[in-house]
């Protein structure tokens, strides 16, 4: 059997925390038009999503910046970086602002926003490893 490092368990954090942040809003959003009927439906799976979608951002954040740590980076790479770090921020405004929108077209807006934002802050991701 393989030791398992530190290395290992930064970046099973970081995988398991983007899965949920960029999974779950895909998943939400599949799930919203079945749901949309039903009182309330909406708005108890949006808050429910947000109490592990919100500290799975912190854990992506904070492994990060353990990774951006933890390896040393060519120029290319760190300009890669850099384009993920603006779609990661992107999206967790975006995220932010969704969950202060009032209006269908605000909800359309940020919610296509942040989701579109995290899966190119994947890819980019996805490019550094």
């Amino acid at each position: 059997m393989l030791a398992v490092h530190s290395a290992d368990i930064r970046l099973f954090l970081h995988i398991l925390a983007a899965t949920i942040w960029v999974g779950g809003q895909i998943t939400l959003g599949a799930l919203v038009p079945a749901i949309r009927g039903y009182e309330g439906a909406t708005k108890a799976a949006a808050r429910r999503f947000n109490t592990v979608a919100w500290p799975a951002f912190a854990v992506l954040f904070v492994t990060g910046v353990w990774n951006m740590r933890a390896v040393e980076l060519s120029d290319e790479a760190q300009m890669t970086l850099n384009v993920k770090l603006g779609f990661v921020v992107l999206s967790g405004l975006a995220a932010f602002l969704h969950t202060r929108a009032t209006t269908k077209a605000g909800l359309a807006i940020w919610g296509a926003t942040g989701a579109i934002s995290a899966l190119l802050a994947l890819f980019f991701g996805v490019q550094l490893g």
